[in-house]
């Protein structure tokens, strides 16, 4: 029998040791998710538990590979409990169409896709074909909180009760 999107979810984080329950707050104004027909933005999100940002650093100086490979995979579950707190459900979530992963790079490293593709990884597992997405993975020089990543996507959702979607 096949994993429920849920299932999925709750192995990975697990495994990483961390709990996306509850909410996900975000320290500014903006909003964390917009929805716009049936298209859903997110917003970036650093790799987050609680207050404490897992990986710091530049990517290749202070920080390693895999601790960045690790950040990326909690910035993107905490993506995807935000789009789980937004529409109701992973159920919901028709396709991921873009992933944006920004990775705070020392000035040698160029394995920003590596980075990139743990992200990637959550996402397939947890969705399946529908976490299949374009994808762009830059290096860049700084990023909030000292934050070795962040990542921001837009995924499209099935239509739900009253939210117009």
């Amino acid at each position: 029998m096949q994993s429920s999107r849920q299932e999925q979810f709750n192995r990975i984080a697990a495994e990483l040791g961390y709990s996306f329950e509850g909410e996900i707050r975000i320290g500014g104004r903006y909003v964390s998710v917009v929805a716009h027909e049936r298209t859903v933005y997110v917003s970036g999100q650093l790799p987050r538990v609680g207050d404490t940002v897992i990986a710091t650093g530049r990517v290749g100086a202070e920080t390693t590979l895999e601790q960045a490979q690790r950040g990326a995979q909690v910035s993107v579950l905490r993506a995807l409990a935000l789009l789980r707190q937004s529409l109701g459900s992973l159920d919901r979530i028709e396709r991921i169409l873009r992933v944006g992963v920004y990775v705070q790079s020392a000035p040698d490293f160029v394995a920003q896709s590596e980075v990139a593709d743990a992200a990637s990884d959550v996402l397939y597992a947890v969705l399946g074909p529908a976490g299949s997405h374009t994808r762009t993975s830059v290096g860049v020089y700084q990023l909030p909180k000292n934050a070795a990543v962040e990542i921001d996507l837009v995924a499209s959702a099935t239509a739900g009760a009253g939210d117009g979607a």
